[in-house]
């Protein structure tokens, strides 16, 4: 059956013809956005959701999508949609960081000439008539000193149009390398500094907990004299009451907004202030990017629905289509890894440790952590998947981390699982064959080579005689057919293990049995979603 998505929000026939042409059974219907109790009614039914802002994407929504995959907002904020909610319910949020990167840098440009030449208010005087033309004394930007803050995919296409306005550029980003610093010809600097040097600043960065008024009263304080101020992109970056106070005091020259603290902003202390330049959050408002971000997240939702491609995921490591292909397997493996732990361990699970040996180091290692958790925590929580395991494991207290090492051993690459309790440890490796198809290579330090089936049966014993026939025997006497059988030891007369790969699940008397020989340590029925 064709996944089945929902437009709610007013996206452009060619992006939903994309649907249509990649085989989605697509509802468009943008009335379903703005009325809560028929969203809450049919969202059902949906594998995906497209949205723009106008869907408001509750937890309330989230509870009743009870085959929700994916949402996809067309455009950057997703402040519309309860990520936390979506994340817990296995729900993948995309946005599209990247249609509208041009024309939000843009208008930062735009904004910046507007309020260095006062270009609003001589509009609107020259249209009253008036012609005041030694009142609007304005200032170049040729030669100015521009301070970016932020310089991400937005930011760094301001960084490159202020470089053919001849400005001079300093940038804050702790994550800025200096090799990417060099190819961008920005000079890194800290805040204060920035703060100290700049006769512009441009804000081109998320709005979360650290960066939330940013540009503070104190900040303000260290400000340049005459420094100018443009915000497009986040409300919230700068501390508006503070900033009013400045510019009324001289102290600060001009500001030009795009974004506010709250939205629609219908008043602030912004506005109305002589030489402040405020738009309702144009940034993203040009033909070309509402076209493109309508067009990347029909791609990308279709790309995950039909190949399991991830692409621009909030909650969830993003994996390329061509990723998906390479890494399909591995991804297997690290879900049966997990799920055998997971099927093994009444316990509660304190620590989960991957250790990642040779060519899958080079994979996309945080999606492989996301399988193995999800595998863990999928026996006790059957709903659990790979966007909501990290979650739930975090709630749960489990610590999770991750080694690398290079190759070692006769296996090109493999994943070793290890997860504490407070009883003990327990692990496990597997690697995939040339075949594709995952192995079991190591469990409890003993080598083995065991093929992995949808039913299994695992025991732990001493090294003695007995133990393969009596397997045979109570798998036979039960009518189970047993499709393969490994063994393994640590060495002769130590402990050893058995997995039985079997053609039907294990009947319950067949494990009793199986104890009642008194030849067994541990004995278990697992399951596997080989599909």
């Amino acid at each position: 059956m064709a996944p089945k998505v929902l437009v709610s929000d007013k996206l452009s026939e060619t992006a939903v013809q994309i649907f249509r042409d990649r085989g989605i059974d697509v509802t468009f219907d943008p009335s379903i956005g703005k009325d809560k109790e028929r969203l809450l009614e049919v969202i059902g039914d949906y594998d995906g959701l497209a949205i723009r802002s106008a869907t408001k994407v509750s937890d309330k929504v989230l509870a009743a999508a009870t085959n929700l995959k994916v949402i996809g907002r067309a455009g950057i904020g997703v402040d519309n949609v309860d990520i936390p909610a979506a994340s817990k319910k296995g729900v993948i949020v995309m946005n599209t960081p990247f249609g509208n990167s041009i024309t939000t840098a843009e208008h930062a440009i735009a904004m910046m000439f507007a309020v260095a030449r006062q270009i609003p208010e001589a509009s609107a005087s020259t249209h009253a008539g008036k012609w005041e033309k030694s009142r609007f004394m304005g200032v170049e930007l040729t030669a100015k000193t521009l301070g970016v803050v932020g310089a991400g995919n937005i930011g760094s296409i301001v960084i490159e149009r202020a470089h053919g306005l001849k400005m001079k550029v300093i940038a804050y980003d702790p994550f800025l390398s200096e090799e990417r610093a060099d190819k961008l010809g920005v000079e890194k600097v800290e805040f204060d500094e920035l703060l100290g040097r700049a006769d512009f600043i441009t804000f081109h960065v998320p709005l979360t907990d650290k960066t939330r008024n940013i540009l503070s009263a104190e900040a303000i304080s260290k400000l340049k004299p005459g420094a100018r101020i443009i915000n497009c992109a986040r409300g919230g970056l700068v501390d508006e009451d503070a900033l009013a106070h400045a510019l009324k005091e001289g102290k600060v020259a001009g500001a030009a907004f795009d974004v506010f603290a709250v939205e629609p902003a219908t008043e602030s202390p912004l506005f109305n202030l002589p030489n402040v330049v405020v738009t309702p959050h144009l940034g993203a408002s040009t033909t070309e990017a509402q076209e493109n971000v309508a067009l990347q997240v029909a791609e990308q939702m279709s790309d995950y629905l039909l190949t399991g491609a991830v692409q621009n995921a909030l909650n969830m490591p993003s994996v390329t289509a061509e990723e998906a292909k390479i890494m399909g397997p591995w991804v297997k493996l690290a879900g049966h890894l997990g799920s055998f732990v997971g099927q093994l361990t009444d316990e509660p699970i304190r620590a989960i440790n991957l250790l990642y040996n040779g060519a899958v180091t080079q994979m996309n290692t945080a999606a492989l952590n996301a399988a193995a958790v999800a595998g863990i925590l999928k026996p006790s929580n059957p709903e659990v998947n790979m966007v909501s395991a990290p979650v739930i494991a975090k709630d749960r207290g489990i610590s999770c981390s991750t080694t690398t090492q290079e190759k070692t051993g006769v296996f090109d690459a493999y994943i070793k699982l290890t997860v504490v309790t407070d009883k003990r440890e327990r692990s496990i490796a597997g690697t995939v064959f040339s075949d594709g198809k995952p192995r079991f290579i190591q469990i409890k330090g003993i080598t083995i080579d065991a093929e992995i089936g949808e039913h299994m049966v695992y025991t732990t014993n001493e090294d003695v005689p007995g133990i393969i026939g009596a397997l045979g025997q109570t798998m036979g006497a039960n009518g189970v057919n047993i499709a393969n059988f490994t063994l393994g030891r640590s060495a002769k007369n130590g402990d050893a293990i058995a997995l039985l790969y079997v053609d039907e699940p294990v009947p319950a008397k067949a494990i009793d049995a199986l104890k009642a020989t008194g030849l067994f340590q541990q004995v278990r029925s697992l399951s596997f979603d080989v599909a």
